[in-house]
């Protein structure tokens, strides 16, 4: 043998597993977590809606007859429809979700997840009567 070896780099395969797309539909849990990264669409569109309904009412009133007009199309009531049940499902997983993320002290005791959760909806509730105060009165 005359020469040096040939020198091949090695690249071995790596195991992957096929995943399948649907793979979140396999648990309750990961159907929750995507519906509730999809919310985050639902709760933009809110958002911009809100803010088209802000400058309407600034604009005068043939501006807000025009966005109630918009409004009453049955393509946007559909989607403020299903807009409203994402809203409530972000802000219920949110809370949910709060008691676990959130370690308060007082003092050198932790406050116990529990009281953190019945905080939040508690001020859920207190925000949400004083709206209707406002809108009702």
């Amino acid at each position: 043998m005359t020469g040096s070896p040939i020198y091949r780099e090695h690249h071995p395969k790596w195991l992957r597993p096929r995943m399948s797309t649907w793979w979140w539909l396999e648990k309750w849990a990961f159907v929750k977590f995507i519906l509730r990264e999809l919310s985050s669409v639902f709760v933009a569109w809110f958002v911009v809606y809100l803010l088209l309904l802000f400058r309407a009412v600034r604009d005068g009133d043939g501006a807000y007859q025009n966005f109630l007009a918009f409004s009453a199309n049955p393509i946007v009531l559909t989607v403020n429809v299903v807009t409203l049940f994402f809203v409530v499902f972000h802000a219920l997983t949110w809370f949910a979700l709060a008691p676990r993320a959130m370690v308060v002290h007082i003092g050198k005791k932790k406050v116990p997840p529990f009281l953190i959760g019945v905080g939040n909806y508690g001020g859920w509730i207190m925000v949400s009567a004083g709206i209707f105060w406002f809108l009702l009165r």
